[in-house]
């Protein structure tokens, strides 16, 4: 699955190449080669820093799927023990 990115970000993607290569490659880079350069990359790298963060989501949910049985526990068999307390405090 090729990683696109929308217009706009794709846009200020190669802007930040260029200036990038203006201010430390001491060279310019034209907006042609510098949206080569994305390409390149997120067809490259892209898939490697995808997958990453697929694997760092799927593990914050599987934390979280792991506390749910914590934050949604109900203690079984209360009615004898609240109804006990309720008429302790009726006497």
């Amino acid at each position: 699955m090729p990683i696109e990115l929308p217009k706009d970000v794709h846009k200020e993607a190669v802007a930040s190449l260029e200036r990038y290569f203006l201010e430390n490659m001491d060279e310019k880079i034209g907006n042609i080669a510098a949206s080569g350069l994305l390409g390149f990359f997120l067809e490259e790298v892209g898939p490697s820093i995808y997958n990453k963060a697929v694997a760092d989501v799927q593990e914050r949910l599987q934390m979280r799927v792991a506390e749910v049985d914590i934050e949604v526990h109900e203690d079984e068999f209360q009615y004898w023990p609240k109804y006990d307390r309720q008429r302790k405090t009726r006497r």
